[in-house]
């Protein structure tokens, strides 16, 4: 049987392109998944790997839809040998019922890795380099009067939590984070000593 894997990181990302070629493939049955790549624990993938049988065959659009890492994806090919699975990325040109797929394979695995390592060290270098010449990276700081006027009007019970966030430009998770932070301070003091 010819089983295909299709996977996108989030929830908004269409999954379309990578079934319509699964199925050109001929793929009779396609999990699917929307979750990040990094995370090994993924229930399609587990799913798909529980059902597959000897001589069936595992077909993915490119190779970093089943894996983000080479070492992750060498032990699904070891799987894949081991229960006598073949596996195809389609886009890849990666065919392991092959000797030179099998070589392929490894080696454009390592080139991703590779070409990922290299990304995060730029990126790296760059937050870094930033930092140094008195630059912090990440989203702007919510001032905090607008935070102490979002709890005000929190705290008063007559705002709903949207009408909150248009009002002070607060957003919800800032907001709920400091009224977390204000009942774990509450469920201190009231603590006996």
């Amino acid at each position: 049987m010819i089983v295909g894997y299709a996977r996108v990181s989030t929830q908004e990302q269409n999954l379309q392109m990578q079934m319509d070629e699964l199925q050109k493939f001929g793929c009779f049955e396609i999990f699917e998944e929307k979750i990040t790549g990094t995370k090994r624990d993924r229930p399609a993938l587990n799913e798909m790997i529980k059902m597959l049988r000897e001589g069936d065959r595992v077909v993915v659009y490119k190779l970093d839809r089943i894996s983000r890492s080479t070492k992750h994806l060498i032990e699904l090919t070891e799987l894949f040998e081991e229960k006598g699975v073949e596996f195809v990325s389609i886009k890849d040109n990666i065919d392991t019922s092959t000797a030179t797929g099998r070589f392929f394979f490894r080696m454009m695995a390592s080139i991703a890795e590779l070409e990922r390592d290299i990304i995060s060290e730029r990126t790296k270098a760059g937050l870094s380099s930033a930092r140094a010449r008195g630059r912090v990276g990440g989203r702007p700081k919510t001032p905090t009067k607008s935070i102490e006027t979002a709890l005000k009007m929190y705290h008063s019970k007559d705002y709903s939590i949207s009408e909150i966030v248009k009002a002070t430009g607060v957003s919800q998770s800032t907001l709920y984070r400091n009224i977390d932070k204000i009942n774990s301070k509450n469920e201190e003091l009231n603590q006996p000593r």
